[in-house]
């Protein structure tokens, strides 16, 4: 038994604004609107895709908070020329430079036309065949019992780990790597991204959300009422849901 990260939920004031944003940014396409907008790799609408985890984008009625968000993507170059022009086009896209304290580093930082936080990547052999987007990085106090937690949700192996991060992947080796970062604060707030989860076709969602209870998930009440899908949060208190199966 396992869940399948299907989606990365972006919550936006203005949907249609960060919707065409992410999608020009990674080379992608809206592929399906309504109350929320779906963005992913050109061509057929594929729910949930099988190649990559897609965005999103949700509409709600709060800006973001000017702190940092604790959820946020790493986006691939395959050259320090890709990794220029890619921050330049990104910036005629709406993207702006921002200081989360990363000082002298070979990435660097921008966020999206609403202030969501993400890093363009210098070339790294590691995120070669990961599409678009290299990895989704969650911030948290204790990157190990993360990647343990996640790592049974989903079913991805560990990639590596140090004193400071954990790294998961995909057992296929394909779309991007779960990464986790450690930092000195705990969460104190909601998170403006998170991860969608879904079972897989022969699997029970409650049977699912039953296992996740036992491995350290805890419900949340969003207001959310009668809906499809189930809210929890992780040992780090990051909010993500178990959708119904199509």
């Amino acid at each position: 038994m396992a869940l399948r990260p299907v989606q990365l939920n972006i919550k936006a004031v203005n949907q249609s604004v960060v919707a065409r944003f992410w999608a020009a940014a990674l080379g992608w396409s809206i592929l399906h609107e309504g109350v929320t907008t779906y963005v992913g790799p050109p061509g057929d609408f594929i729910w949930p895709d099988p190649r990559t985890v897609g965005i999103d984008v949700v509409p709600v009625p709060s800006a973001k908070t000017p702190a940092k968000n604790r959820v946020h993507l790493d986006l691939a170059t395959t050259s320090a020329t890709h990794q220029k022009e890619l921050i330049a086009r990104l910036q005629s896209l709406g993207a702006v430079p921002v200081d989360v304290g990363q000082k002298n580093v070979p990435w660097t930082v921008l966020a999206d036309p609403e202030g969501n936080e993400f890093c363009v990547l210098e070339p790294r052999d590691t995120y070669q065949n990961t599409g678009p987007i290299a990895a989704v990085v969650i911030d948290c106090t204790d990157p190990q019992s993360m990647a343990h937690f996640w790592g049974e949700a989903i079913d991805w192996p560990v990639h590596e780990t140090t004193a400071n991060t954990a790294t998961l992947r995909a057992p296929q080796g394909t779309g991007p790597y779960l990464e986790f970062l450690r930092v000195p604060t705990p969460k104190t707030a909601a998170d403006r991204i998170h991860l969608d989860l879904m079972p897989y076709p022969t699997d029970d969602k409650a049977t699912e959300v039953s296992r996740l209870h036992s491995l350290g998930a805890t419900d949340l009440d969003l207001g959310q009422g009668n809906v499809p899908w189930t809210c929890l949060t992780d040992p780090d208190g990051h909010e993500f849901c178990v959708l119904a199966s199509p």
